[in-house]
């Protein structure tokens, strides 16, 4: 597997304040990673260190097998989109483009494909001072796109996009990442990173606390995964064994399985005369806040 970003023992300070703590974990050639953690978590520093917009304390950072902060080639082939995107306000949508465009040396003609990605050709030609938070927002993600880059940073991406521009921008994702490009997604908006992100990296007080697939932090974890019966009317309100059912809204039952419990507790509801059946596992949230407190008994 090819290593588009690669960071190794990154610590990075500010005078006696470490933001980041001897960090490690690597982001591969068409993958999607999700990087998630409360504010003041370190998220922003990683970012700004794989920009090569700072360095690092100690450790290394390779980005497309160059040091970001020492070769432009590298960050030329570098897209990001800042979670508060700024841009004068006088000048069209077509005209910031076409300025990025420019000091990237991507092709002109990207500037009317790209507004027509994200939805702004019909506002191409007005000027940046009447677009709403989220035209600005999909205006930044095209400026992020321009000249094709294979490494794209995001973060908070969909910040005051409606759900319709969510759903195109991820699936606007997945087409960059079938052909190739690696993406690095941080953001708040843990339920909709569930199920796009192929890993999650969680950060909390500037270190890793967590890196794998949600599967991965799932089987580290052990949360119990939620599992719901309808029972057919006329059936007992109960389930053989011993298990600890509970009644929910008069007409079903609920159990927490633990992970080695759950298949016989499935096998269990199955034998009954069932209406519905639903298996609920860990959420992402729900791993996030368990990682989180733990970080936090540990006293790091």
């Amino acid at each position: 597997m090819t290593h588009r970003i690669d960071i190794q023992a990154v610590s990075k300070a500010f005078g006696a304040f470490k933001a980041v703590r001897d960090v490690s974990f690597s982001l591969a050639e068409g993958e999607i990673v999700a990087l998630v953690g409360h504010n003041g978590a370190g998220k922003t520093t990683l970012i700004k260190l794989m920009l090569g917009l700072i360095r690092p304390t100690a450790g290394t950072v390779r980005v497309l097998g160059g040091d970001p902060a020492a070769d432009p080639a590298v960050r030329a082939r570098l897209g990001y989109l800042p979670e508060s995107v700024s841009f004068n306000p006088a000048l069209t949508g077509r005209e910031t483009l076409a300025f990025y465009a420019a000091l990237k040396r991507a092709p002109h003609g990207q500037v009317a494909e790209l507004l027509e990605r994200v939805g702004l050709s019909q506002a191409a030609d007005r000027r940046v001072r009447t677009y709403s938070k989220g035209m600005r927002q999909r205006l930044g993600l095209a400026q992020a796109l321009l000249g094709a880059p294979q490494v794209l940073l995001l973060d908070e991406p969909t910040t005051g996009l409606d759900p319709a521009l969510r759903r195109d921008f991820y699936g606007f994702l997945d087409e960059l990442r079938a052909g190739g490009a690696t993406i690095l997604l941080s953001s708040h908006a843990l339920s909709e990173l569930e199920g796009r992100a192929d890993h999650i990296v969680i950060m909390g007080q500037g270190v890793k606390i967590a890196d794998g697939t949600l599967d991965e932090l799932r089987g580290i974890a052990r949360l119990p995964t939620r599992i719901r019966v309808r029972l057919a009317e006329g059936e007992e309100r109960r389930l053989e064994g011993d298990a600890d059912w509970r009644p929910v809204n008069g007409h079903m039952l609920e159990i927490d399985a633990a992970p080695e419990d759950k298949l016989a507790l499935l096998r269990a509801a199955v034998g009954a005369r069932i209406a519905d059946l639903d298996v609920t596992p860990p959420t992402l949230d729900e791993l996030y806040a368990h990682f989180q407190d733990r970080q936090r008994e540990a006293g790091q």
